[in-house]
Order: C-alpha cells, then sequence, then structure tokens
C-alpha cells in the first residue's frame, strides 16, 4: 500500500532513504533545512565505503586516548571545554559503551551493514543516471612506525577472522601498488574490499533520481515543530507551513537531537566536526584511498584532485572553522608524503561538516516504540556515506511493513529511553 513518507533531512541517509521508499511505491517528501546550494556533511567528506571498519567509535582504548589528545587543538580528536550538561551526560555513556563486549556484540552487525551497503554501491553505480566514481581498488592503513604496523597486524587478523580480507605489507610492497606516490612508511595494511567515490557527484544523483522517481525535495525547511498525539504525529511544521504524512523518517543528521527533543525522545548526540581539503592539482595522485594510520588523516583521489580530511571536534552545533584543526591535517601530510609540503595548501578554502554522533558509537536505525509512525536514522557519525544506501533500503522495508532484511536490535533508537 503506497503511504505519504515525510523525511526530515537531505543528506545521504535522507535521500537514500527516499530513493528506496520511491523504488517500493510511495509518495515521498523531503524536508531540509539547507538551501538547493547548501553545503552538508555529506559533500566534503572522504567518500570513502569502508567493511574495514567493523569497529564502533566506542571501543576500548579511545578514552584514554581522547583524553591524551582532548587538550591538544590540533590532535585527531578534541572536545572544546564547556560547560555543557548534555556534553557530559554524553560522555559517561561514551566511557560504559567502550568495553570488548560491545566490539565483541557490534563488530558482526557492522560488518553485514557494510557489505551489504557495498553491494547497494555497486547496484546504484550500474542504474542510469549514477555516475558518482565508484573505484573498487581498496583502502590502506599507512603506518609511519613499525610499532603501529604490528598493532594494526593484530586488527588486520580479528578482520579476517570476521570474514573481512585484511593484507599485511611491507613498504616495499606498498610502493608496488603506488609507484606514483613516494611514502615514507613502515608499512600498510590493505583492504581490499573497500571503496571510494565522489561524495558531491553521488549526492547529485540521488537528488536527480529522487526527483525524477517523482520524490519532492523542499529546501530551506527546516523543522520547528510538529503536530501530534501521545501515540501518533499527523505532521511537521515548517517555514512552508505543515507537512502532513503517513509515516515521518528522522535523518536529521547532527540536528536529530534537537528535531527530536519536543517529540519527548531521548536521543543522545554530539556533533563531531570534521574537516576536509581538496587539491585540485595534487603533485602526486595516489590511485588508493588510504588513512594516515596514527594521524587519522583520510586520504581520497576523487577523478584528477585529492582530498585530505580528518580530526573529530566536540564543539556543539557550530560550523565555524578553527584554523588550528585544519593545521593538524596540513602538518600531517608530508610525514607520510614527504612530496607534498604546507605551501601546497595555500589559499585552498577548508571543509568542515557536522557528523552525528551517538555515545555507543553505532547508529539509531528502526521504529520508536514512542509513535506509531516514526522511524530514525541518524547517528552514523563517520560512517553515513558507507552505510547509506543499506539504512535507505532498511528503513523503506520498515515503512512497508516488512521485516527488515538484518536484526537492528543494537541500533534501537529507543535504547536510551
Amino acid at each position: 500500500m503506497s503511504k505519504r513518507i515525510v523525511i526530515i533531512g537531505g543528506g545521504v541517509i535522507g535521500l537514500c532513504v527516499a530513493h528506496y521508499a520511491l523504488r517500493r511505491g510511495h509518495r515521498v517528501t523531503v524536508l531540509e533545512r539547507g538551501a538547493a546550494d547548501h553545503d552538508s556533511c555529506s559533500l566534503g567528506n572522504a567518500g570513502m565505503i569502508v567493511p574495514s571498519h567493523f569497529t564502533p567509535l566506542a571501543a576500548p582504548g579511545m578514552v584514554a586516548l581522547g583524553l591524551k589528545w582532548m587538550w591538544n587543538p590540533e590532535s585527531p580528536f578534541y572536545v572544546k571545554p564547556r560547560l555543557s550538561w548534555e556534553l557530559a551526560s554524553w560522555g559517561v555513556k561514551f566511557w560504559r559503551a567502550a568495553t570488548p563486549e560491545h566490539v565483541r556484540r557490534a563488530a558482526p552487525l557492522i560488518r553485514d551493514l557494510s557489505f551489504a551497503s557495498r553491494a547497494c554501491f555497486e547496484e546504484l553505480a550500474a542504474l542510469p543516471g549514477f555516475d558518482f566514481g565508484l573505484k573498487k581498488r581498496g583502502l590502506l592503513m599507512l603506518f609511519k612506525t613499525a610499532r603501529t604496523l604490528h598493532e594494526e597486524a593484530h586488527m588486520a587478523a580479528q578482520a579476517r577472522a570476521l570474514g573481512i580480507p585484511a593484507e599485511v605489507l611491507d613498504a616495499q610492497a606498498v610502493a608496488a601498488l603506488e609507484p606514483g606516490v613516494r611514502m615514507e612508511i613502515a608499512g600498510a595494511v590493505l583492504f581490499p574490499q573497500d571503496c571510494h567515490l565522489a561524495p558531491h557527484r553521488f549526492m547529485k544523483d540521488l537528488q536527480r533520481a529522487v526527483s525524477s522517481a517523482g520524490g519532492e525535495i523542499v529546501f530551506d525547511s527546516e523543522v520547528t515543530g510538529w503536530r501530534f498525539d501521545s501515540r501518533k504525529i499527523f505532521a511537521a511544521q515548517t517555514a512552508h507551513g505543515e507537512i502532513d504524512g503517513d509515516e515521518f523518517v528522522l535523518c536529521g543528521g547532527a540536528w536529530s537531537a534537537n528535531i527530536a527533543r519536543e517529540l519527548r525522545l531521548a536521543l543522545p548526540m554530539q556533533a563531531g566536526k570534521g574537516y576536509s581539503l581538496t587539491l585540485p592539482q595534487p603533485r602526486q595522485l595516489p590511485r588508493h584511498c588510504a588513512i594516515f594510520a596514527e594521524a587519522r588523516v583520510a586520504v581520497t583521489p576523487m577523478a584528477s584532485a585529492l582530498r585530505f580530511g580528518g580530526t573529530m571536534e566536540i564543539a556543539g552545533l557550530n560550523e565555524r572553522i578553527d584554523p588550528r584543526r585544519v593545521r593538524g591535517i596540513i602538518q600531517a601530510v608530508p610525514r607520510y608524503f614527504p612530496e607534498f609540503s604546507p605551501d601546497d595548501f595555500a589559499g585552498l578554502h577548508p571543509w568542515s561538516g557536522l557528523r552525528p554522533c551517538s555515545p555507543d558509537g553505532l547508529p539509531y536505525v528502526g521504529r520508536t516504540r514512542a509513535y506509531e509512525n516514526l522511524t530514525l536514522a541518524t547517528g552514523h557519525a563517520m560512517m553515513g556515506l558507507s552505510l547509506g544506501p543499506i539504512t535507505g533500503q532498511l528503513i523503506a522495508e520498515i515503512v512497508s511493513g516488512e521485516k527488515p532484511a538484518h536484526d537492528l536490535a543494537l541500533l534501537d533508537p529507543d535504547r536510551y529511553a
């Protein structure tokens, strides 16, 4: 039965939900708070599809690492000191979740969703109208020191135990894979199932596909309130008036907790700001996407350009660019790619985007028990692009009254209720 689906948020998650809901015959309206030409977390990211990232953000060692880094504004992870009960509460929940048992339970689900999403990307890339530069060449985790390479070899063994291919390479083997880039590294781990693409092209393709299929994308439509009773939502309130629907899907990214507050939903969330810089004509261009492991900097070739992205800055819902965070990325590049210089980035305007981070590092995906017609798809942190298609497919199944193809108990949006 066709339903009127109202999707709050026009980022990669919201557009993927719209795409798959339209394919099931539903009528779809996407409400996007930004303008038609707005920037978003879905545009300037590293563009990676990463089955290799099977460990949630809340994992053993992350609390200690965060405490070590948090006072250095140029470090990969930074918490801006501020008086905030929500931040303190989120931090306590993160600390409680960062256990081996949490990783053990979450890793198989993240793996399954990642591989399913990768298959969705392959299907989308074969459709007419989709041309987002999907490259299935794998990802290289690059290590400066033998010690960190040895530590990652243990993680590679864990990946293989989960059925995720991983190969430890010395510096010579990496050079053979990337003859066009000089590197100063001890070695790398190759994850051959990882992929990369151009996220801005993917977003344009999704917007075009949604509109062509009869979906409506309404820009400048921030949701400011709701019309609802104790069990059901009837309409979302925007500057364009009330938008009514049969089903509502909250995909508001880092703004999701604020949007849900009037509905009395407990949705712990912090905005994790990331930055990127894109060199239009880099002096060397790798074939593989890569991560500078110690520096936590992602590197992605996009046609003839090269994007460097990274950092996790917990500083609230602000989109201000901190030059110290950008400097941390720039200074990391010549440590791994010595042919590059900080001068290469002179005059480049840095991009920033806010990632929605739940305290346990897992997204909120599924129906809430608070309202019979509200579904959530948010909190993906750094995995929004990678898990976008499978999230869209799962939500489309749920709003259609179907049993989702994966067990989503760990992603229950009411788990902090």
